[in-house]
């Protein structure tokens, strides 16, 4: 991968093709090869960022329309707006199930962030978490809160959210 983009659009934003926007905004930006986009209604101008030991997280943090990630019966319901992304970024690789504990570990520390705000919810229903690692850098084999880069995750995670939510008080 060679670029993240997050894309800010308005509360209003209803398109589906949302892979064919993201190779629009690419186009515009001359934005070339493999990438990963986010699309969020949030002022992007408002972006937390946190280093921790090593790990950086970028935060875009909107709870306008928080929600539970298993609240029952709302199969079908429209979504509103309100976006928290992350782009975590390690200086290790990290094995196919390290990786999948880094995305894991950065999503409970956002929903411990916004317990500890008070928000009631884990998230909102489009949040996305992007982990990034250089290319040919040694991989490590664990990323959950207790492992050495997956505690940085958290901690950095947790900051980014935490700074986020408070802007919005």
């Amino acid at each position: 991968m060679r670029w993240v983009l997050n894309i800010g659009v308005g509360s209003d934003y209803d398109r589906t093709d949302l892979s064919e926007h993201a190779r629009e905004v690419a186009a515009d930006l001359d934005v070339r090869g493999a990438g990963v986009a986010m699309f969020t209604a949030v002022d992007l101008s408002r972006w937390q960022r946190c280093d921790f030991e090593g790990v950086t997280v970028d935060a875009t943090v909107g709870i306008s329309h928080p929600t539970w990630a298993a609240r029952p019966g709302v199969s079908g319901e429209p979504v509103s707006p309100g976006t928290i992304n992350l782009v975590v970024q390690v200086p290790v690789g990290l094995d196919p199930g390290a990786a999948v504990n880094a995305v894991v570990t950065a999503t409970e520390a956002k929903t411990q962030a916004l317990s500890a705000r008070g928000v009631p919810g884990t998230g909102t229903a489009t949040d996305a978490v992007a982990i990034l690692w250089p290319a040919g850098a040694a991989t490590e084999r664990f990323a959950g809160p207790r492992s050495r880069w997956g505690s940085r995750i958290g901690q950095a995670a947790y900051r980014a959210v935490w700074s986020g939510a408070r802007q919005l008080e």
